[in-house]
């Protein structure tokens, strides 16, 4: 038995397609948009439209943006010399937001996964590649601690290596606030390995 009108549905059934949105958050949302304005619905729908038809990659790092190339890319403040490589461009956000690292990026758009048929010359290593053509002085592989993560860093160090330029990894351990006795073995053996002196 059907308790909404088809286009009511319709719309809890295209929140529900989102990461992350249940049932139950994509009711929320759909009766919550119902709820708004018309103009405020509209502009809602041309963002997206317009978000959709004008975002694409930058042309140096590969990050989401609606110019050619990034304003991380683009801004002379930044530090060319240093390349810290990521996964996907929410992993960028995330460094971006502790305002602590001021080179420049590269985004792999995924991590090498022979289980899922993803190798090498999947991932944007070749891009990566002839960017180390020009002045860079080190790498930073800010893969994550997966075991594609790890399969991804190990083999962008073997690529690089040869190159003379420095390849360095993200440091992996306990994280703040946490209980040592909740942490897998390999967690706590990197957070010993990566350990400082004080």
């Amino acid at each position: 038995m059907e308790y909404y009108s088809s286009a009511i549905s319709d719309l809890i059934e295209e929140f529900a397609r989102l990461p992350g949105i249940g049932a139950k958050t994509a009711q929320r949302l759909a009766f919550y948009l119902i709820a708004q304005p018309e103009e405020q619905v509209e502009h809602m729908a041309q963002t997206l439209i317009r978000a959709r038809t004008q975002v694409r990659y930058c042309s140096i790092c590969g990050t989401l943006t609606d110019r050619e190339v990034c304003p991380i890319c683009e801004s002379a403040a930044r530090d060319h010399k240093t390349i810290m490589v990521v996964e996907n461009s929410r992993d960028l956000a995330a460094y971006e937001k502790t305002g602590h690292y001021r080179g420049v990026y590269h985004v792999l758009h995924g991590a090498i996964s022979p289980m899922q048929g993803i190798g090498p010359s999947d991932i944007r290593l070749k891009e990566l590649m002839q960017r180390l053509q020009g002045d860079v002085e080190e790498v930073i592989i800010a893969t994550n601690s997966t075991l594609e993560g790890e399969t991804t860093a190990m083999y962008i160090s073997k690529l690089i290596k040869p190159t003379g330029i420095r390849v360095t990894r993200i440091a992996s351990g306990v994280p703040v606030g946490g209980d040592l006795e909740y942490i897998d073995e390999v967690t706590l053996q990197r957070a010993l390995e990566g350990r400082m002196e004080l």
